[in-house]
């Protein structure tokens, strides 16, 4: 569904994407992690056509993102980290107004904006004003938005930040409802719980490169699947083992107090990066990156 040929993005002296090629199947969930500076969020652009790539080629749904941009975004919905809402909107509106922008219009438009309300669970909020939803509600607004005109990609760039336990839960519902009816769709996110818990394939990119990739359970079993967390000399360490056995061995020659514990995919993030994830950071970095991105490609298309 999404194919990226030896792509590149460069930004002056700075590669964003370095030579990746990737083949993303139709109706799964691909969790795209990486660190801050990784590429993650050019690649997106460049799915989604706001940036054009340096070099390489890449196509969404058999439309070329340079060639046929408009095909690609006929195919595609994207739910964007920020929460782009006209505020002097109620949800239908906003709904009628994106559906108008691709074309539909008379009953096919009302049956759909009703359709995603009633699918997001906010039929019952349509007469609202944006503004006044809850977080939950307008990342729950956000999808039914991207899903409107039946796209078969959906780009979640962070579907889930800033939000409480409850509201996330139920948008990781909507995703998986989503893959179930078919769709294709990549996942942004620093998340890892949100990651394990949601992807079928995992993509981790650093420096541009893709540098691990595979389901969830197969990263966490190529790591190891018995995680023993110790001191160290500078602070706690990690040793990954194949069973519970060897681990237990492990932690009866150690003079210091240990925890034995199933592997996760942070961990796997951690060995195969070097790095911790941190959200908060992420999150202002990707905004940077994606306002930089911006400015590049109307440099770029000037």
């Amino acid at each position: 569904m999404i194919v990226l040929d030896n792509l590149v993005k460069r930004f002056g002296a700075i590669t964003a994407v370095d030579h990746l090629s990737l083949h993303l199947e139709k109706g799964k969930i691909h969790g795209l992690l990486g660190p801050n500076g990784a590429g993650k969020t050019t690649l997106v652009r460049m799915m989604s056509t706001l940036t054009r790539p340096t070099a390489g080629k890449a196509s969404v749904a058999g439309c070329d993102v340079e060639r046929d941009a408009m095909g690609v975004k006929r195919s595609i919905g994207v739910v964007h980290q920020t929460l782009n809402f006209d505020p002097e909107l109620t949800a239908e509106e906003a709904l009628v107004v994106h559906g108008r922008l691709h074309g539909m219009k008379g009953g096919h438009l009302d049956q759909r904006v009703h359709e995603m309300l009633t699918f997001a669970g906010l039929e019952k909020e349509a007469k609202r004003l944006v503004p006044n939803f809850s977080g939950g509600m307008k990342r729950r607004l956000s999808i039914a938005r991207a899903m409107l005109h039946e796209p078969e990609v959906i780009l979640l760039d962070e579907p889930s930040v800033g939000l409480d336990a409850h509201a996330r839960r139920n948008v990781w519902d909507l995703v998986r409802n989503l893959r179930d009816a078919g769709r294709t769709l990549v996942l942004t996110t620093h998340y890892m719980e949100e990651a394990q818990a949601l992807s079928d394939r995992v993509v981790i990119v650093d420096h541009g490169k893709v540098i691990g990739d595979g389901s969830p359970e197969a990263l966490i079993a190529e790591a190891g699947r018995v995680a023993v967390d110790h001191p160290g000399p500078s602070g706690t360490l990690t040793r990954f083992f194949e069973s519970r056995e060897e681990a237990a061995h492990f932690v009866a020659s150690l003079e210091e107090p240990a925890t034995v514990r199933a592997a996760n995919l942070e961990d796997v993030f951690l060995k195969i990066t070097g790095r911790h994830v941190n959200p908060k950071e992420q999150e202002g970095a990707a905004a940077n990156a994606s306002r930089h991105g911006h400015t590049a490609a109307r440099k770029h298309h000037s």
